[in-house]
């Protein structure tokens, strides 16, 4: 069978373009699910396990990401992670990229926030033009609000003491729980429909997310925006922030804010200058949405050629030959340790001491019989010297010269045994047991 070469893949290459579909067709997800087999490295990535009931997946959070994460994540704690999906190309593994990690409660409800937010800002709920500016001279405000709770009281107190002329008309409410979205709508409905009042306030005070919840009610959000009374929402504190006060005309960073916006006194410029901050800051956030989208749809094609990513394969790889390297490590490191005690123990087993004390013993010994045989020998050998000695004085001719003999040489130190080898005026030498006499031949007989 005949194959194209170009149809022949690689498993690189497969892998690569399966990353690149992953990446180009899924792009940023929500995931719900429980961590397992956590780990972190010293490179300060996070690698993790998110499972349900019937599946898992393998997850990454790159140091640049995690350190935005207000906790420590354990195994088996319930998250939301917002995340792309990738290939770990080097095991051919699909996993996911986690950009922001959340407690799952606390997350998911921060999800449908930001799911709503961006469906009523493309709707256009929060566009500027469709702001209606705060009548200039208000003489009856509407509050809605529980007639309870402390927003009222705040709110009365400010307006008592700003211009005492403003008259209230309270539209009670429940501000909490899983009706009041539709009471607050029901409040908000009923001032439109008898138009006796200048302006709402819409108050409660601070509060958890899940006590501010109602307030983020798409209901809600179409009942303000849908309102022939203008609508200041001043909800929870400076840094609460709900779709109310994105749709509202106007929003007051607290209640106490709200009534002083719409009431009036010397410093009436200032509060002037609020409101147009305060539409200014709901222009900017408008903005930013738009380009937040926009931002989106970069980012998400800017993923697709992002060298990062490789970069972060690569740190990936390393993190992981990094802990096998450290386990084979520790595992050789067991095992030749676990060697080493047994040849320890083998080795005194057959530790030579034993022998070399033998050995030290047995040496003494011939070392002591070497000492004997040597003396031995010195001995014999000095007895033959003496006989040898004694020998040689028996035949030396210097006994013979000790009987009374001489011996008598020539110039040339030869022995003269005959009056032929000498002539007349020769010098002779006499040699006597203990001295030497020298003479010259006068006569030859």
């Amino acid at each position: 069978m005949q194959v194209a070469k170009n149809n022949v893949y690689t498993v690189s290459r497969l892998n690569g373009e399966v990353r690149q579909i992953l990446e180009g067709q899924l792009g940023k997800i929500w995931l719900n699910g429980e961590i397992s087999n956590f780990s972190s490295p010293s490179s300060g990535h996070w690698y993790l396990t998110l499972k349900d009931h019937y599946s898992q997946i393998r997850c990454a959070m790159f140091k640049g990401r995690n350190q935005s994460v207000s906790f420590k994540p354990v195994n088996g704690q319930q998250v939301l992670v917002k995340g792309a999906i990738s290939v770990y190309e080097p095991r051919g593994d699909y996993q996911l990229l986690i950009e922001s990690m959340l407690p799952a409660g606390d997350g998911l409800l921060a999800q449908q926030f930001e799911a709503l937010k961006m469906k009523l800002a493309a709707e256009g709920l929060f566009a500027a033009d469709t702001k209606r500016p705060l009548p200039k001279n208000i003489q009856r405000i509407g509050v809605i609000t529980s007639p309870t709770g402390a927003a009222i009281r705040d709110v009365l107190h400010v307006l008592a003491r700003r211009d005492p002329s403003i008259e209230v008309i309270i539209y009670p409410t429940q501000v909490q729980g899983e009706t009041a979205d539709s009471n607050i709508c029901q409040a908000i409905n009923i001032a439109n429909q008898r138009l006796e009042v200048d302006v709402l306030l819409l108050t409660r005070g601070g509060g958890s997310l899940e006590d501010l919840w109602c307030f983020n009610s798409e209901a809600l959000a179409h009942t303000i925006y849908n309102s022939a009374l203008p609508i200041v929402s001043a909800v929870g504190h400076e840094v609460d922030t709900t779709i109310s006060d994105y749709v509202a005309d106007v929003r007051a960073p607290t209640p106490s804010a709200g009534a002083e916006l719409l009431s009036q006194d010397s410093d009436n410029k200032a509060q002037r200058l609020v409101t147009v901050l305060s539409r200014l800051q709901q222009s900017a956030r408008h903005y930013q949405l738009k380009q937040e989208r926009r931002l989106t749809v970069l980012d998400h094609r800017l993923q697709r050629l992002d060298p990062k990513r490789t970069l972060q394969q690569f740190e990936q790889r390393f993190d992981e030959m990094q802990l096998r390297l450290e386990s084979a490590l520790s595992s050789r490191l067991h095992l030749c340790s676990r060697r080493q005690q047994l040849l320890i123990s083998r080795l005194e087993q057959q530790s030579p001491k034993h022998k070399l004390a033998l050995e030290g013993n047995r040496l003494s010994y011939l070392a002591s019989r070497l000492q004997d045989a040597l003396q031995d020998k010195l001995s014999q050998s000095e007895q033959r010297i003496k006989y040898a000695a004694h020998q040689l004085e028996m035949v030396s001719p210097l006994a013979t010269l000790s009987r009374g003999y001489s011996i008598t040489t020539d110039a040339s130190g030869t022995v003269i045994t005959s009056a032929a080898q000498v002539h007349i005026g020769d010098t002779i030498t006499t040699q006597l047991p203990h001295e030497r006499l020298v003479s010259t031949i006068t006569l030859i007989s």
